[in-house]
C-alpha cells in the first residue's frame, strides 16, 4: 500500500473517532475505539476495526448501533475529508485486544503455580 492510502486510512480513523466521541447521539457509540482502518485500492470500501470494553450484550448492541449509524457516519466523513468519493463503511469487531487479555490472564495463572 502506498503512502497515499495509509494517509487516507489514518484520516478516516481520526475523523471517525472524533465523530463517534463528540457528535454521535447514541451513547453506546461514544465508547467505541477505532483500532484500525483499511481501504480498498479503488477507495470504494473502508473496513473499520473497533473495540469496546464490555460484555457480549454491549458488544452486540454497539454493533447494531454502528450499522444503524453507518449512513450518518459516512455523510459526516464526506464533509470532513477531501476525497472524490467517500468509501462505504464496513465495521468489524477487533478481537485482538480481548485475545491478548486472555493470554495475559493465562500467563499470570501459570506464574502463580
Amino acid at each position: 500500500m502506498s503512502v497515499k492510502y495509509e494517509r487516507i486510512e489514518k484520516n478516516i480513523g481520526r475523523e471517525l473517532s472524533n465523530i463517534l466521541l463528540m457528535e454521535a447521539k447514541n451513547v453506546l457509540l461514544k465508547y467505541v475505539s477505532v483500532t484500525k482502518v483499511k481501504v480498498t485500492t479503488d477507495l470504494s470500501l473502508a473496513t473499520i476495526w473497533y473495540t469496546i470494553m464490555g460484555d457480549e450484550n454491549e458488544i452486540q448492541a454497539t454493533k447494531k448501533a454502528l450499522e444503524e449509524a453507518k449512513g450518518y457516519l459516512r455523510t459526516e466523513l464526506a464533509q470532513r475529508l477531501d476525497l472524490r468519493k467517500t468509501p462505504e463503511l464496513r465495521f468489524k469487531y477487533d478481537e485482538s485486544l480481548e485475545y491478548g487479555n486472555r493470554i495475559e490472564k493465562i500467563l499470570e495463572e501459570i506464574k502463580k503455580e
